[in-house]
């Protein structure tokens, strides 16, 4: 397992991530792409909806005493991670997604609902079902941050970079660019599709986990050591 890993997201995924791929065997390093500091909302009546859509647990660190006067609506979590921040925070989550909110949406069956979205303030658009509204609220933001020099001069030597949001897909394609940093020899391990679409080309190559958890991540990441895929 010699091609170096290289894992860009913020606190405290990061160190979780850093510290199970080291234990794994793979030689990790990273660093975060930018940092998440929570936005002034206001919470509406939480009598006006019938759940929560969330799609990071990023909503509940950051969300502040406004998540208090939520906290009786059940919520529909994009992932594991998310619905864990939820339970931390006394809420009861009504159904976990695996591949975005968008599939969650569709599977879930909310026709009719009348659903409250807490996001950051770069998200996806969603296309709800015929007769469900979604209204949204902005509690956090990311602010880019750069690559360190040691950490751009090692990545530019090569290796396999996992990518667990469309953010920092996008945040490492433009530091690429500004580093003058040739991708062909990346390698990128994505947490789902749409982060992979997001990447975009130029990468030596492009991986998608089989299914949308830090462990499924770790384990392609694994493979593709083991197998030198490039």
């Amino acid at each position: 397992m010699s091609r170096p890993v290289f894992v860009f997201r913020p606190e405290p995924g990061l160190s979780v991530t850093l510290e199970t791929a080291r234990a794994l065997g793979l030689d990790a390093h990273g660093c975060p792409l930018f940092a998440v500091e929570p936005a002034e909302w206001g919470a509406p009546t939480a009598d006006d909806y019938d759940g929560l859509l969330v799609g990071s647990s990023n909503v509940f660190r950051h969300g502040g005493i406004n998540l208090d006067r939520l906290v009786k609506l059940p919520v529909y979590a994009v992932g594991e991670a998310t619905a864990e921040g939820a339970r931390e925070k006394g809420f009861i989550v009504s159904r976990t997604g695996r591949g975005g909110l968008q599939a969650l949406l569709d599977e879930a069956k909310l026709d009719g609902r009348r659903l409250l979205r807490l996001a950051g303030e770069a998200h996806v658009e969603l296309d709800p079902p015929e007769g469900t509204r979604i209204d949204t609220r902005v509690v956090y933001r990311t602010v880019p941050l750069d690559i360190p020099e040691d950490m751009a001069a090692a990545l530019g030597k090569g290796g396999i970079v996992l990518l667990h949001s469309g953010e920092a897909a996008v945040r490492l394609r433009e530091e690429c660019e500004r580093l003058g940093i040739d991708r062909s020899a990346i390698t990128v391990a994505a947490l789902g599709p749409r982060i992979a679409g997001m990447a975009g080309d130029g990468w030596q190559s492009v991986h998608t986990s089989s299914h949308p958890r830090d462990a499924e991540l770790l384990a392609l990441v694994e493979q593709l050591c083991q197998t030198g895929a490039g």
